[in-house]
């Protein structure tokens, strides 16, 4: 009798468990590569076919099949225009008719981030398998969550493109580009995702308090890299010993100083959010003011008394505050964003990326997907010119 079928109410439930139970068992000690051939397995017992694991490439711009024996495999699908690629922005199932049966895309959520899409092809849906794949889709994130931290597996898949030592060392530092939680949601975009050198970002939950840094370490190559690393890493060793924001930002100046010739520095702005009362505190060290967005549009540039930069023995920070409302959104960049210094370009300026922003609010959506939609058509815009990083977090708050 198949999974659901009336006349047999604890089949479904009885069935999930033991397929589930099974995988739950198996998972701790299962090597990367057999991740695919279990699932294959799983999807099997279902009556489904074709399965793929897609994984979201390093520029958010295709979903790359994960090999293995018993996946479907295939071509890369790109993420605009494709069921999968709104399966992924939309973090919903999405589902398309086929003559020969339903091809079902389910999100694959790893955490409060998601690192891909679980399709499958099945004779029918109902929900009881609408259920089961919403449960396997969520192992099968874990594991691969789990899992990347000692393989090269699923960095290989993701990487389209050859890749610079740099940007190797950067997306090493990266926490998930996106997080999303009840109270707070972030996500960030690099550019070029393949050669990024001296910008970063990292952020933290710890219980009802958020923390955000983004940096800009000056130069390129390896020794913006080296210094970003450095950066950093001695924001979150302040972070993680419960110091405050402007003690953080003399122990990050201490730490690239003792390092780096006089001459060199870092930008950064650190930033933190109690997620219950949405009270927001930011401190300012040479990097671009952040922007408040607030019923889809930016009201003001969130303009703040500035340090100097990290690495150069700047004085006391002062700590800037706001209240925001329900629904804020905070936007931070690296200059790179604004600014064009190929020669004979203009730079793209503040004003443009403020329409671009108003008009990329106004469809309502997640910020996972404005953050990615905006570092497309910025990099569109600037007539896809790339002469330094370009880097945005986009921030929200909820009651």
């Amino acid at each position: 009798m198949a999974v659901g079928q009336r006349g047999d109410p604890d089949r479904s439930a009885n069935f999930g468990e033991d397929l589930l139970g099974g995988f739950l068992d198996l998972a701790p000690e299962l090597p990367p590569h057999l991740v695919g051939p279990v699932l294959a397995g799983l999807v099997a017992r279902l009556g489904g076919r074709q399965p793929q694991i897609l994984l979201q490439d390093y520029g958010q711009k295709r979903l790359v099949p994960l090999e293995g024996e018993g996946l479907a495999g295939g071509e890369p699908l790109r993420i605009d225009g494709s069921e999968a690629g709104r399966c992924l922005l939309t973090s919903m199932p999405v589902e398309r008719v086929l003559s020969e049966g339903v091809r079902v895309y389910a999100p694959l959520w790893g955490g409060g981030d998601q690192v891909g899409v679980l399709a499958v092809t099945l004779d029918r849906i109902n929900d009881d398998y609408r259920r089961l794949l919403r449960r396997i889709a969520g192992l099968i994130a874990s594991v691969l969550e789990s899992k990347n931290g000692y393989t090269d597996l699923f960095f290989r898949t993701r990487r389209s493109e050859p890749m610079s030592v740099a940007a190797e060392i950067q997306w090493s530092l990266m926490p998930p580009l996106a997080m999303v939680t009840p109270r707070v949601s972030v996500a960030g975009a690099l550019e070029p995702a393949y050669d990024v050198a001296g910008d970063s970002f990292d952020y933290a939950l710890n219980g009802d308090t958020f923390h955000l840094a983004m940096i800009d370490a000056m130069g390129h190559g390896l020794n913006a890299a080296t210094m970003a690393t450095v950066a950093i890493g001695a924001y979150r060793h302040a972070r993680r010993i419960s110091i405050e924001l402007a003690e953080i930002y003399h122990f990050m100046d201490r730490a690239v100083a003792e390092q780096f010739a006089p001459d060199h520095f870092v930008t950064a702005q650190m930033m933190r959010l109690d997620t219950d009362t949405g009270h927001l505190q930011w401190v300012n060290a040479g990097h671009p003011d952040p922007m408040l967005i607030r019923g889809h549009r930016v009201i003001c540039r969130m303009n703040s008394p500035t340090t100097l930069p990290v690495g150069f023995g700047g004085a006391q920070p002062q700590v800037s505050e706001v209240a925001l409302e329900p629904g804020d959104r905070i936007l931070c960049f690296t200059d790179g964003l604004i600014e064009e210094h190929e020669s004979g370009q203009q730079q793209f300026g503040e004003d443009q990326l403020i329409d671009w922003v108003n008009q990329l609010e106004k469809t309502d959506r997640g910020v996972r997907e404005v953050a990615r939609d905006l570092s497309h058509t910025l990099t569109r815009a600037r007539g896809d010119v790339t002469s330094d990083d370009a880097t945005l977090v986009l921030v929200e708050w909820r009651e």
